[in-house]
């Protein structure tokens, strides 16, 4: 990020600071709104850039209407493909425990469409007394830590990811509830897409481990391969070094750049409720080092008309 860019920030933000070493800051002075300069919210995304998630302690004023008004603000909102919105909202994702609310697996949110979330925005609505934190890891050091020959290797690979998968055996705990709303919700149209394993970012430039709980196969290789390779990889993203946790509290916000970045919601609290409510801002079409672009397999898309 530009020095520039820094000094932007701290002239707009009270403080900023860093949660982990390597992913994350907690940011104060600031009352999210729709309201905000137009120089903060600058400030905002090139530090979201930099740090992957920022966090936002005490947004107890905020709504699903003033989220979503918020969320406008930094960029398009888009409803989830299949999962219906919040009642009365336009484009709010509820995540709550008590229907199935528990993404309890590493991922990012909705790589199985090709413009896949550029950052997600999620508001803590009720926090369970213990328990239920989030995890984040970020894939560009993931990636930077690579030896020479792993890095090549990456970014010559691309990969299928999918809502379509085996739940009953990615989430061994799953009851027949969940596995019915799964398949009746989540899975209700099945989309396929390509993306390349490495992922270079369209502001920084940076390269980053594009792989997550969608990932089905790796392109050319067996289902055995595939796994093994995806593993050596994956293993990369989610070591500590590169994760940062949260603890919640209600009224916190957390905003994430979903395009170099994964997350683990915690199932730890039992049968205490947890709330969350999400917003996702429409992404780009990633691009691999190669200059690829990632292509959409299913739903088919739709035929370029000729003359």
């Amino acid at each position: 990020m530009p020095a520039d860019g820094y000094a932007n920030l701290f002239n707009v933000v009270e403080n900023l600071r860093p949660v982990a070493g390597r992913i994350g800051a907690e940011v104060t002075g600031i009352r999210l709104s729709a309201d905000l300069d137009q120089t903060i919210l600058d400030a905002l995304t090139a530090a979201l850039v930099t740090h992957k998630v920022l966090f936002f302690r005490g947004q107890h004023h905020l709504d699903d209407a003033g989220q979503e008004a918020f969320a406008a603000r930094l960029g398009d909102p888009v409803a989830h493909p299949t999962v219906p919105v919040a009642a009365g909202s336009s484009y709010l994702l509820e995540l709550d425990s008590e229907r199935g609310g528990r993404a309890n697996t590493w991922h990012t949110d909705v790589t199985f469409v090709r413009d896949y979330p550029k950052a997600s925005i999620l508001r803590a609505v009720i926090v369970p007394p213990s328990g239920g934190d989030t995890v984040w890891a970020n894939g560009e050091t993931a990636y930077d830590e690579l030896p020479p020959e792993l890095k090549t290797l990456a970014e010559s690979l691309r990969a299928i990811h999918s809502n379509l998968y085996d739940y009953a055996a990615v989430r061994r705990d799953a009851t027949s509830e969940a596995i019915r709303r799964y398949r009746e919700v989540f899975a209700s149209t099945v989309y396929e897409t390509e993306h390349p394993v490495v992922r270079v970012h369209p502001q920084s430039g940076a390269k980053s481990l594009l792989l997550g709980g969608f990932v089905r196969t790796i392109v050319g290789l067996s289902a055995s391969d595939s796994a093994r390779i995806y593993q050596v990889l994956q293993d990369q993203v989610i070591r500590l070094e590169n994760t940062v946790r949260w603890r919640w509290a209600a009224g916190d916000v957390a905003i994430w750049d979903n395009r170099s970045t994964e997350h683990y919601a915690i199932n730890d609290y039992g049968d205490q409720r947890r709330v969350m409510r999400r917003v996702t801002l429409a992404g780009d079409t990633p691009v691999g080092v190669d200059g690829r672009a990632s292509v959409a397999l299913k739903p088919e898309p739709p035929a370029i008309a000729t003359d």
